[in-house]
């Protein structure tokens, strides 16, 4: 029968074999993922590899740093890199290989290179720097955000948990503000990150009136997925969208060039939702008080007008006496006025009357005859022309005194 060992004795012999294999130091590229401290001050994290090519992983272990190791080696990688030593990082570093019976396989670090973190924080700022050098790194953080961010546009994974906070964040928010999310679906890890983030971006900006923001979120995931929105076309996109576009992407300590040229950077889903609360409950703070100032400023003009009434209310009685004074005075005046027009207009009149009675007086046909003349009448009319006259005709001659009839021959 053949010999058989149990698991502890097989992974015993792992053990023993990997430590023949494998007995000195080696240099080994990776990027950090999950990278925690415990109370004895141990690290425990996780290296990762990803292909260029897809993003995909393609490699994956566990590491540990002893407390001894780790307190000399955490600050020497922050003092030369000014980065912290967190998840997402790529680093160079010297490492053991250590099999366990109950624990598997994994990598103890003894030493790491700062200057290979250096290179790969330089292709991060070369990105950024491409950008400045185009006009465009900080249009997004130029716009301004709207007093009512209520119509938000979101690109995540519809199944993602984060997508979920994000929306219940929204909607039971403590003073029942009113908000209208619209999900724009896109892979948040994978090789496919960038090409679908862009085609979610490229759908609401054919939309872009029906909005005031873009929130893009991660719910959860690897630290070891960001590297996806460390990409040129994705920043150079975002950068220049036309609506403020809110990052919630990461961890607390993870940074990507997305979020770096975002609008706005926070450091989860659910406290992207908090932001735009937090924006909406300042404008209605801020109505608030206008709408207290406005009542306090129509208070007071009230007031103002009333007092003003009552002062005026309390002239009306010496007024309307004053007005009447002089009213009663003007009327006296104008009694006396026109009493004496009337005098002089009457008498202008006679005599007027006068003169024009002394004119018919003089122009009347007995003052001249009293005067020698006579008047000539031939049947009963004056006779101003002797061509008028024939032979036989009977004439009277009016004097002042008599007549005298005659007969032309």
């Amino acid at each position: 029968m053949q010999d058989t060992l149990s698991l502890y004795e097989l992974n015993a012999l792992v053990r023993r074999s990997l430590e023949q294999c494998l007995p000195d130091e080696y240099w080994v590229q990776a990027e950090l993922s999950d990278v925690r401290t415990n109370s004895t001050g141990h690290c425990y994290l996780e290296f990762v590899q990803k292909d260029p090519r897809s993003n995909n992983l393609i490699a994956k272990a566990r590491g540990t740093i002893w407390a001894n190791i780790y307190r000399l080696l955490k600050p020497y990688f922050e003092e030369s890199t000014g980065q912290l030593f967190t998840s997402g990082i790529k680093v160079l570093v010297k490492v053991t290989v250590a099999f366990h019976e109950l624990y598997g396989y994994s990598l103890t670090v003894q030493d790491i290179d700062p200057t290979y973190t250096l290179g790969d924080m330089a292709r991060r700022r070369e990105i950024l720097r491409q950008l400045e050098e185009e006009g465009v790194l900080t249009l997004n953080k130029e716009l301004e955000m709207p007093l009512l961010p209520q119509r938000i546009a979101v690109i995540s994974s519809a199944t993602a948990a984060g997508y979920g906070d994000f929306c219940h964040q929204l909607q039971h928010n403590p003073r029942g503000f009113y908000f209208r999310t619209e999900l724009f679906p896109a892979l948040m890890q994978g090789n496919q990150v960038e090409e679908s983030v862009l085609a979610a971006l490229d759908a609401v900006n054919a939309r872009v009136d029906e909005f005031d923001v873009v929130v893009i979120i991660r719910g959860g995931g690897a630290t070891s997925d960001l590297s996806g929105f460390d990409t040129y076309l994705l920043a150079a996109a975002c950068a220049q969208f036309p609506l403020p576009v809110i990052t919630g992407i990461g961890h607390e300590r993870d940074d990507t060039v997305l979020d770096s040229v975002a609008h706005t950077r926070v450091k989860t889903p659910t406290a992207a939702a908090e932001l735009l609360i937090d924006r909406m409950e300042e404008a209605a703070d801020r109505l608030g008080a206008l709408a207290e100032e406005l009542h306090t400023r129509v208070f007071y003009r009230l007031e103002q007008e009333r007092r003003r009434l009552a002062l005026l209310q309390a002239r009306i009685p010496s007024q309307v006496m004053r007005k009447l004074s002089e009213s009663r005075i003007k009327l006296q005046m104008a009694k006396s006025n026109l009493s004496h027009a009337a005098e002089t207009l009457l008498a202008r009149q006679h005599h007027r009357l006068e003169l024009l009675q002394n004119r018919i007086a003089d122009a009347s046909p007995q003052k001249l005859l009293k005067r020698g003349y006579s008047i000539t009448l031939k049947d009963g009319k004056a006779v101003k022309s002797a061509a008028c006259l024939q032979s036989g005709d009977e004439l009277i001659t009016r004097l002042y005194e008599g007549e005298v009839k005659s007969r032309v021959e």
